[in-house]
């Protein structure tokens, strides 16, 4: 896989043939950090942090300069700035984000109807029925990085493949600011040594458990039996991976229902006042909507939290994971999280509410995403035993509470 500073970085030169790649993923390059250097010129060329600095802030984006002092996303604003003190620290400013990603998002549309979001600054796309009309998926690729570049100004990856994994993985190697394309021919060859991780569903325990047995590769899984695979793996996550490394992968960019969130709130009787209980409600919800997500077999790009104040004074937070999810674990964490960040100065509170919103059909992305620590596995037993006693039958202990018993009179 391409490195994050991008020194990895691949891309197509001249000529290739993209006869059977009709898949394209685009990825904006260090997509916060751009938008910075966008509006503020004179950062340009200099390291540039995105996220916050108060208590434990982590870094939302870093450019390329900030890379190469080993400053990645997700990392403590403490070390990123540890690592690079001459860093520039920009505040996220998600509704500009927004309005950016708005249009690219536009643009995408008028080269085809089915495109699929994957995060704010990321997405596939099919373009197979825009050939006869636009060209060659690498024309269109071509035009769609032309585009973004002079109607909104930034850089954007592009990987062209004949499936959507193979193009997401060709689309990481061309970062920064490049287009590779992988010919149908080549897939098997593109894939074989990169390392096992870049399979989607390989985290760090299972790809420590397939390095015990010598597989280190997607060359190493292209090579091995099944019953081999089955016997480390379980019958479906071998089949899974070993499709992948092959590059097969049978999902297809649909058009998916006009459901546009899935949520819940509270107008408590009493104002709550104890910051226990008020992460006890955000709890509860959180669990609630990410078990409907589930049902209805959603994923979602973004968890919004909803206070209102005694004062009647709403404040609304959000935010859009890297992969689209509906584990209850990272939903509810995400939830609590941004329930902090609303500063409520001593007020109580009134009302609470959780909800998923960008939602994408599980058929679409499922299994690709699932995160070995995002306690899917907890999630699908509690499923099937509300699928039989009913929800809220299993819910985390802190939502359990002792009976009382009345007191004799």
């Amino acid at each position: 896989m391409g490195k994050q500073d991008g020194s990895g970085r691949l891309v197509t030169l001249g000529d290739v043939d993209d006869s059977a790649t009709p898949f394209l993923h685009l990825d904006m390059d260090a997509f916060f950090a751009s938008v910075e250097e966008l509006d503020v010129p004179s950062i340009v060329g200099k390291p540039v942090i995105v996220g916050g600095t108060a208590g434990r802030g982590v870094v939302s984006a870093a450019n390329y300069v900030a890379r190469t002092f080993g400053v990645n996303s997700a990392m403590p604003m403490s070390l990123a700035l540890q690592r690079c003190p001459n860093a520039i620290v920009r505040k996220p400013r998600f509704d500009r984000y927004s309005e950016i990603s708005d249009k690219v998002f536009a643009i995408l549309h008028d080269f085809t109807p089915k495109v699929q979001p994957l995060s704010i600054d990321e997405a596939f796309l099919d373009v197979s029925g825009a050939r006869a009309l636009l060209g060659r998926p690498l024309d269109i690729a071509k035009a769609i990085r032309e585009r973004v570049r002079v109607e909104v100004g930034l850089a954007a990856s592009i990987g062209v493949a004949s499936s959507m994994f193979v193009a997401k993985v060709a689309g990481s190697r061309a970062k920064p600011d490049g287009l590779l394309v992988v010919p149908a021919g080549d897939t098997v060859d593109f894939l074989a040594p990169l390392p096992i991780t870049a399979l989607w569903g390989v985290g760090a325990v299972t790809a420590k458990r397939l390095n015990s047995f010598g597989l280190s590769t997607v060359g190493d899984m292209q090579r091995s039996e099944m019953d081999s695979l089955v016997s480390i793996l379980g019958d479906r996550m071998a089949h899974h991976l070993h499709s992948l490394a092959m590059g097969i992968d049978e999902r297809t960019i649909e058009d998916r229902s006009n459901e546009r969130s899935i949520g819940r709130s509270n107008t408590f009787t009493t104002d709550l006042t104890d910051v226990a209980e008020m992460h006890r409600e955000v709890l509860r919800m959180a669990t609630d909507v990410a078990a409907r997500a589930r049902t209805r077999n959603f994923l979602a790009h973004t968890v919004t939290v909803t206070v209102r104040l005694d004062d009647w004074s709403t404040v609304t937070r959000s935010h859009t994971f890297t992969d689209p999810t509906h584990a209850t674990k990272p939903v509810a964490a995400e939830a609590v999280r941004l329930f902090d960040r609303v500063e409520r100065h001593g007020h109580p509170v009134r009302l609470i509410g959780v909800r998923l919103e960008n939602l994408v059909g599980e058929g679409d992305l499922g299994l690709l995403w699932e995160d070995e620590d995002d306690g899917h596995d907890i999630d699908d037993i509690v499923d099937a035993v509300a699928g039989r006693y009913g929800f809220g039958t299993v819910q985390p202990a802190s939502l359990v509470r002792k009976r009382r018993i009345p007191k004799p009179d």
